[in-house]
């Protein structure tokens, strides 16, 4: 069975809110979010922590993941944060 290409992850931001995408590279991009290099949401909301990582067949599983979690309200999300 070949590894997962693709990841769908959430962070918590500093402020409290909760952001969701997807890479192939969950330590990589969490970086960037961290350095400011990240989406422009998470930007002026630093630092964010990592709560959440599912890993996705492909970038289309992975896109409709994501898709799926940000329709969550924010409580189905807190659950997926572990909180």
């Amino acid at each position: 069975m070949k590894a997962a290409s693709w990841f769908v992850y959430l962070l918590r931001c500093a402020d409290g809110t909760l952001y969701t995408g997807i890479t192939t590279d969950p330590d990589r991009r969490l970086a960037e979010h961290n350095a400011g290099s990240g989406a422009r949401y998470t930007r002026a909301r630093r630092p964010v922590e990592l709560v959440h990582l599912e890993p996705a067949a492909d970038r289309a599983d992975a896109s409709r993941r994501e898709l799926a979690i940000k329709k969550l309200p924010r409580a189905a999300k807190l659950v997926l944060a572990g909180r």
